[in-house]
């Protein structure tokens, strides 16, 4: 076994205390008061569908229900503002958390793009959704027919041209490239891969600057109805029920605030399961859609919201299991496994050294344990919370099979990668 397959195996081994703790009184995981520290927390959001459950919360004053009645959610123009105003921090102008790429908190958490490299201690409270993401190509490559297969493309793609995602090694960066590397395409030599924000996706493919790009809901679907792209592939289909959005909040506010932090996140949890109630989901499209929101017409969100796809090259599907999902399927629990996985593919990218200590860092960020706490205050149902802090071997849409118990060998298994000193 590789020193990396070591030092990751903890995240398999720790579903057994994981397991020890399920069996455990629900009780014991109450703090002797719940009265929060505090009463407000601010938090970002790009405007995103994915994160509908902390703009619910508010609207719906599910956070006040739980004592945090000051909770404010703002806005943020990118993924490297909402890293800017975290590194600030509530108390100096910044933010204290927020609905952020699961491995921005990880990368932030290590200094990797943080100025200085400077890091600054950051935890997981809650996964926000599963799936819910799409990869669109320029409509003028539509009759090349690329979906999940990015083959079709390799031969018109140039190192001239460009496809963009959000954040480098966040979320939409790692499927893009998952997606063109399956093609054998390189992300990193056969063409540019840029960032834009999610809100200037459309915009930015609309005057031809873009060959295609990877975002979450409401933009792919705006994509299609501005007849500027086509959905490619919705990002469940290289991954079923694939993690993606977090709850992350600095360290040092969840120190200082424990019970606040079980608060927020019972509040965030009680959100998810409003939203993901079919008979909620037009309510929640209406509310996401406002100018003080997102500002985008609600049939840029409700149709996906179901399950309901358009593709816009002929291709259409109805209740599909591609949806976006916040609490079905176990999509609020922050699987230590999921984190690894990021991490994995973080390290097949440059982003992190072959050697990092991911074990240590999972333990570090992954506050599966504030999660089940919070859980237990909405009082969700034994049945609905997972027994283990691994969800177990994933299968991609080539094949590929990560083992969190042998993350080595998945990355050995991938023929294009760009590692640190390779």
């Amino acid at each position: 076994m590789t020193e990396f397959s070591r030092r990751t195996a903890f995240v398999a081994t720790a579903s057994l205390f994981a397991a020890a703790r399920a069996a455990t009184p629900r009780g014991a995981f109450a703090q002797s008061s719940t009265t929060p520290e505090v009463k407000g927390a601010k938090l970002g959001y790009i405007a995103l569908t994915d994160a509908a459950p902390l703009i619910i919360a508010k609207e719906k004053g599910i956070f006040a229900k739980y004592g945090m009645p000051d909770v404010i959610i703002d806005k943020q123009a990118s993924w490297g503002s909402t890293r800017d105003n975290l590194v600030l921090g509530g108390g100096s102008g910044g933010i204290d958390g927020a609905h952020i790429l699961t491995p921005m908190v990880y990368m932030i958490h290590a200094g990797k793009v943080v100025q200085n490299n400077q890091p600054v201690p950051m935890v997981i409270l809650a996964r926000l959704n599963i799936n819910g993401q799409g990869i669109s190509v320029a409509a003028k490559h539509q009759g090349l027919r690329a979906t999940v297969d990015a083959s079709p493309l390799k031969p018109v793609l140039t190192q001239e041209s460009k496809v963009a995602m959000t954040f480098r090694g966040g979320t939409h960066d790692l499927w893009l490239r998952y997606w063109l590397a399956a093609a054998g395409i390189d992300p990193d030599k056969d063409v540019q891969t840029i960032v834009v924000p999610p809100p200037q996706m459309v915009a930015n493919i609309k005057v031809g600057t873009m060959d295609a790009f990877c975002v979450g809901a409401p933009w792919n679907d705006q994509a299609v109805h501005q007849h500027v792209g086509h959905t490619a592939t919705e990002t469940g289909e290289l991954w079923m029920n694939h993690p993606e959005k977090s709850l992350g909040m600095r360290a040092d506010w969840v120190a200082a605030n424990p019970r606040a932090a079980e608060a927020l996140t019972a509040a965030v949890i009680e959100a998810q399961r409003w939203c993901d109630t079919d008979a909620n989901k037009q309510e929640m499209c209406a509310i996401l859609s406002r100018r003080a929101w997102f500002n985008v017409p609600v049939a840029d969100i409700y149709p996906r919201s179901l399950g309901n796809f358009d593709y816009g090259d002929g291709r259409t599907a109805e209740k599909s299991p591609l949806m976006m999902k916040f609490w079905r399927d176990n999509a609020s629990y922050p699987y230590q496994s999921h984190d690894l996985w990021f991490l994995t593919e973080d390290i097949r990218w440059g982003i992190f050294a072959p050697d990092t200590d991911t074990a240590r860092m999972i333990a570090q960020v992954n506050k599966e344990g504030i999660w089940r706490a919070a859980a237990a205050r909405a009082g969700v149902p034994n049945a609905e919370v997972p027994s283990g802090t691994s969800r177990g071997r994933e299968t991609f849409f080539d094949g590929k099979v990560f083992d969190p118990a042998d993350p080595a060998a998945y990355l050995a298994s991938q023929g294009i990668k760009n590692l640190v000193g390779a």
